[in-house]
């Protein structure tokens, strides 16, 4: 799928703010706020990055996490003044994080460097590991480990510091790499603290009712490669779901209490989140701004129409984390399969994407200059770009600067689940590290990226000619929000078929 998204659409999308079309004057619509998606104006409650980071302190998990693999687990991490860390590391037999397998115990020392050249708005780290080690939960779980362990010949190294399988004992600790134990059997195990290596902390308020906002505060590490053979060799560039302070997190959180009390002896055992089935019908908007590797910044709006299975969506690009500064914003719209439960990663449905139309605006000069010097017909039809002008690059099967394939087909992973707070999420399969894209089975996304939050229910029908749908338009003095007649209503999508993502 694709980025698409004018300005307006990224206030809502930023902030989750939910706009109905409502009946208005003659000749015209209105918007009306609703309060369940209405969340307070950067302004009032920013996200504020700490710089320098600090670390100090413990951090965990909010919920069951989903890594490419696929791996379930929770984190549990404190930093310490003297820069020491100990970071402990839940592993699961499911996808609700019920049933523990493995848990790992990584001592280190963690020093920050300096700002990242790549990455805007994150820190760059060194970090030096001084002891690993591995509790079992089942034995089940010993086979699992020394079966992979044995593949390769570093693997068969660490397999020796392990029991056989009849002398398993629960609780036991086994280290993998010490002052006795050398080697790096994380690697062998197809797992990585290169996380360390991206660092970024920041605070935000949490709007609570009938009382005043409560302070979040959240410490962004660096993301894990979709391919484990690269996570050896991966620096980040992006970040995964963010830990949260366990002095300072969401409530309700009825995970938190669980994981900041647990250890390599006793993993936490998550309460099953309450899943729901897969009805895509209707507005789903990013809750803030996204981070993806290669430096990308954006927030996604989508509507799916489920009587027709089609789609509609927007990708709005930024060049800072705050999402603040717009670059370019992509529209793309298509259709979508009905889904199948899938057979590797329990809990998510299967689905196949089709984008067959998008439009491209450009929103700042560079990108601008940029598309004005491309090929030919590589990217829409005569005539120059400008900014803030939305053109229909269908005929030109895409757009080559900015990575556009058209027709496209993508191989997806969804699901859904509701929060401690009632609202409903859509999570929506992770994109390939590497850049390319999920257009065959083999790739299928086995993660996911952050959740989209449901803002309203079915989307209004929009099966009459573009050029009468409405559009939702920044007012250009007040700031406020109007609806005028131009050619296309842009309802976003968070899916992603650039190559990019």
């Amino acid at each position: 799928m694709l980025e698409a998204m004018l300005p307006y659409v990224c206030v809502l999308v930023l902030f989750g703010a939910h706009t109905a079309l409502a009946a208005g004057e003659a000749g015209g619509s209105r918007l009306r706020w609703e309060p369940r998606c209405q969340l307070p104006l950067p302004d009032r409650v920013p996200s504020t990055a700490i710089l320098p980071p600090r670390l100090n302190g413990p951090w965990i998990s909010t919920g069951c996490e989903v890594r490419p693999g696929p791996e379930f687990l929770t984190r549990a991490y404190t930093f310490y003044p003297s820069r020491l860390f100990r970071a402990h590391q839940f592993y699961y037999e499911d996808p609700f994080c019920g049933e523990p397998a493995h848990s790992l115990l990584v001592k280190g020392k963690v020093r920050l460097r300096r700002a990242s050249w790549v990455t805007r708005g994150a820190t760059e780290a060194d970090y030096y590991l001084r002891k690993v080690g591995i509790v079992f939960h089942s034995r089940r779980a010993l086979l699992d480990v020394s079966g992979r362990l044995n593949q390769t010949r570093a693997g068969r190294d660490c397999a020796r510091w392990l029991p056989p399988a009849r002398a398993w004992m629960p609780g036991a600790l086994y280290e993998l790499r010490s002052a006795r134990a050398q080697g790096n059997c994380l690697e062998a195990l197809g797992l990585s603290m290169h996380e360390l290596s991206l660092v970024r902390v920041q605070r935000r308020l949490q709007p609570q009712p009938r009382a005043a906002p409560r302070l979040v505060e959240e410490l962004y590490l660096g993301d894990i490669h979709t391919d484990p053979a690269e996570r050896r060799h991966y620096r980040p560039t992006g970040y995964q779901r963010p830990l949260q302070s366990a002095l300072h997190h969401v409530r309700p959180c009825p995970a938190c209490g669980l994981i900041a009390r647990s250890d390599v002896h006793h993993p936490p055992v998550l309460p099953p989140p309450l899943a729901l089935p897969l009805r895509l019908g209707g507005w789903w908007v990013s809750s803030g701004c996204e981070v993806r590797p290669a430096v990308l910044f954006l927030t996604r709006l989508f509507t799916f129409h489920g009587h027709s299975r089609s789609w509609e969506g927007y990708y709005h690009h930024f060049s800072d984390p705050a999402c603040q500064q717009p670059t370019f914003t992509v529209y793309a719209a298509g259709r979508y399969t009905r889904g199948t439960p899938s057979t590797r990663v329990r809990g998510g449905t299967e689905l196949v994407f089709e984008v067959t139309r998008a439009h491209v605006t450009p929103m700042d000069q560079v990108t601008t200059a940029m598309l004005n010097f491309s090929e030919p017909r590589s990217c829409g039809g005569a005539g120059a770009w400008s900014v803030g002008t939305e053109r229909d690059v269908t005929a030109t099967n895409g757009c080559l600067p900015l990575g556009i394939r058209l027709p496209h087909v993508e191989y997806e992973l969804f699901k859904m689940e509701q929060d401690p707070l009632g609202q409903s999420l859509l999570f929506i399969g992770q994109r390939p590290t590497d850049g390319s894209s999920p257009d065959t089975p083999e790739k299928r996304p086995t993660s996911y990226q952050a959740p989209l939050v449901l803002c309203r229910g079915e989307a209004p029908d929009f099966s009459r000619p573009p050029q009468h749908r409405p559009l939702l338009q920044k007012h250009p003095s007040t700031g406020g929000l109007r609806v005028a007649p131009l050619p296309l209503l842009p309802l976003v999508l968070g899916l992603a078929f650039l190559y990019w993502l």
